[in-house]
């Protein structure tokens, strides 16, 4: 009877360990596609933020576009008109924008407005009855 009771625990403890890999596959699935790429954005936009100075283009969570004027501890100045001065918690940046990416927009603007008229130039005009 002892003997048993030894290999009916032995037994218990295996179909544990193996109701518990699914658990812990799936932990893992969360860890590498949500958890982990999320950490990691999270510590480039504190880079950002941290890297912020005066002549940055910018732009606030609320989509209002500007030039950083000066910084400080907690907040930044944002010159977004010529008269026109706004204090944002450091926070609520966005996203600094480049000059690169500033031309590759303009570029990428302007072949589609080629494109577009190019299309209407190769489109023949109707010519209308006698």
């Amino acid at each position: 009877m002892f003997t048993l009771l030894q290999t009916a625990s032995a037994g218990g403890s295996g179909s544990l360990l193996m109701s518990m890999a699914p658990i812990a596959i799936i932990f893992l699935i969360f860890y590498f596609l949500m958890i982990r790429p999320q950490n990691k954005k999270q510590k480039e936009t504190e880079k950002m933020i941290a890297a912020l100075k005066k002549g940055d283009k910018i732009v606030t969570i609320g989509g209002i576009h500007g030039v950083v004027s000066s910084t400080k501890e907690q907040t930044v100045i944002v010159k977004v008109d010529d008269n026109a001065k706004m204090e944002f918690s450091r926070s609520a940046i966005a996203q600094v924008i480049t000059e690169a990416k500033d031309k590759t927009e303009k570029i990428e603007k302007k072949s589609k407005s080629d494109k577009k008229t190019q299309s209407e130039d190769s489109i023949p005009a109707k010519e209308e009855k006698e």
